[in-house]
């Protein structure tokens, strides 16, 4: 198994990080890429109302494993004892994709595009003195020339959410610099 390519998509709570990976989801599979992705959520999930009998088999029988299948799609939720990092979910789950977007993981080592709404919020996560600066291929925003020049000086690419070309630009920052596929 080997890890696929990889990168985050980042941002602060309701900037449209969804919106963002979603989007871009749709522009890769256009090109013809085989695209998975990761949500990070914070606190745990229920993908099944306990209705089920996939829920009895988790919460009542404790399994480590239930897989739900069906005719259209398949889900396998797993206990675990600690949280593994996209990297080694990556690995073990999605080694055949051409490209996995991740939704959250600011704190990883992925490669981030971030999406910066300045009417949202007052300062993007990006940090040009920070450690995690040189992660940064891009961030989309609506923010003003004055706020790009001034808080996103060092970014490699910002991308104006004003363009119409934007979705398309951030698929090329995936295929050229996660990817490493000419654009």
């Amino acid at each position: 198994m080997s890890r696929p390519p990889m990168v985050a998509v980042i941002g602060r709570k309701h900037s449209g990080k969804t919106t963002l990976l979603v989007r871009l989801a749709g522009e890769l599979g256009r090109r013809g890429y085989r695209v998975m992705s990761i949500k990070h959520g914070s606190h745990t999930f229920n993908i099944d109302p306990s209705t089920t009998d996939t829920y009895r088999h988790y919460h009542e029988g404790n399994v480590e494993r239930v897989a739900m299948a069906a005719p259209d799609k398949f889900a396998l939720v797993v206990r675990w004892a600690e949280e593994l990092g996209p990297e080694e979910i990556a690995e073990r789950y999605m080694s055949d994709a051409d490209v996995v977007l991740c939704e959250g993981f600011k704190r990883s080592e992925l490669p981030k595009i971030e999406i910066f709404r300045e009417g949202a919020h007052a300062l993007p996560l990006y940090d040009a003195g920070s450690g995690d600066g040189g992660r940064y291929l891009a961030v989309v925003t609506d923010a003003s020339a004055r706020t790009r020049d001034l808080v996103l000086a060092g970014v490699p690419e910002v991308i104006g959410l004003e363009t119409e070309d934007w979705l398309r630009r951030v698929g090329d920052v995936v295929e050229r610099d996660v990817m490493r596929r000419r654009a």
